[in-house]
């Protein structure tokens, strides 16, 4: 099968490699039909590395996609053969003590598509994954849409964690599409007024139409006064979505007393550091967000229903053998890029 991998460093080559096989009952054969390209995946090919979790090429990535069922296990009863589906990339256990305690997102044995040292990525032609990371789209979801799902339901579980009631004021610190999917969430949701920032003048602009009441840009204002102007009291949640001290550091200032900061962005570097003396006479809760638990159904449920319009963050689309240039702009911000989708 055709498959895309990371050779080195900003190196990418397109490979023939095994078509994977059904080995467990519950295994079903995916033919992949659209992969998002993830900023966590252009840290892979930027940097070789996210953390503790080491490439060694070569290696194939992706992990936000769509598929059609090509064939299932003997014990499958979700999908059947023909069957569009998004695609949940965490693989858990069930058994271990995370799992039992309803937190599967931290399973003591997670596995993730596209991650080193856990699972193969999907910006190939042919993924084995269980039953239960299939979900169905019914007809109601485009494929593309159904990928799109994967970087959405961040957003919508960033929110539930965040607690947001209705008339809730929060204000989103980087507006790709992590940040817009938290945007969108957050309207949903009843927030009466979001706020979000970005160094990219059309990213601003894009929240702006995205349903941003304001938005400004951090290299052009001072964005914690402009916001505080607007709320002196202070917002009720900061969701930090950039992956960068300075953006940790203006969402704490706008938070109210008793505020909550939700940290979604991945960093490059291994430690980040807090303005304990605010946060501590704040009383601010913080809150990490690790990508996403039980989520995705709700997610795309709201994109189905029409709640949810997130069609829009899809600005660039390629075949897998551009699969280096798609990542070659993402990586670089070039051509007002929001999101990049690759058709295989």
């Amino acid at each position: 099968m055709k498959a895309a991998v990371l050779t080195g460093i900003r190196q990418m080559k397109i490979v023939d490699l095994p078509k994977p096989s059904i080995k467990n009952d519950s295994d079903v054969l995916l033919k992949v039909a659209v992969v998002g390209v993830c900023g966590s995946d252009v840290h892979y090919y930027l940097t070789g590395r996210i953390g503790s979790k080491i490439v060694q090429y070569p290696y194939l990535v992706g992990h936000e996609c769509s598929a059609t069922v090509e064939a299932v296990g003997k014990k499958v009863k979700r999908v059947r053969p023909g069957d569009a589906v998004a695609v949940e990339p965490a693989v858990s256990c069930h058994e271990c003590p995370q799992c039992k305690m309803g937190r599967e997102n931290t399973c003591c044995s997670l596995k993730f598509l596209g991650v080193p040292g856990e699972l193969p990525g999907c910006l190939c032609e042919y993924i084995v994954m269980p039953e239960d990371c299939c979900l169905p789209t019914d007809g109601r979801l485009s494929l593309e849409q159904a990928a799109l799902c994967e970087p959405f339901t961040i957003g919508v579980y960033t929110i539930q964690q965040s607690r947001l009631a209705k008339g809730d004021k929060i204000a989103i610190f980087g507006s790709g599409p992590i940040g817009l999917s938290c945007l969108t969430a957050a309207k949903i949701q009843g927030a009466s007024r979001v706020y979000t920032t970005d160094k990219l003048d059309y990213r601003v602009e894009f929240a702006k139409k995205a349903g941003a009441n304001w938005a400004g840009n951090p290299d052009k204002g001072d964005v914690v006064k402009d916001i505080l102007q607007r709320e002196p009291l202070g917002v009720d949640i900061a969701c930090e979505c950039a992956g960068r001290q300075e953006t940790i550091d203006q969402a704490v200032e706008v938070l109210r007393p008793g505020g909550v900061l939700m940290l979604i962005g991945i960093h490059e570097s291994d430690r980040v550091s807090f303005p304990i003396n605010h946060i501590r006479r704040k009383e601010i809760t913080i809150i990490n967000v690790r990508r996403q638990n039980r989520s995705t159904g709700h997610a795309m449920e709201l994109v189905a229903s029409g709640k949810a319009v997130i069609d829009s963050f899809v600005t660039h689309r390629f075949k897998i053998e551009q699969a280096k240039e798609a990542f070659d702009l993402v990586a670089d911000y070039r051509d007002g890029v929001v999101k990049a989708m690759i058709t295989l």
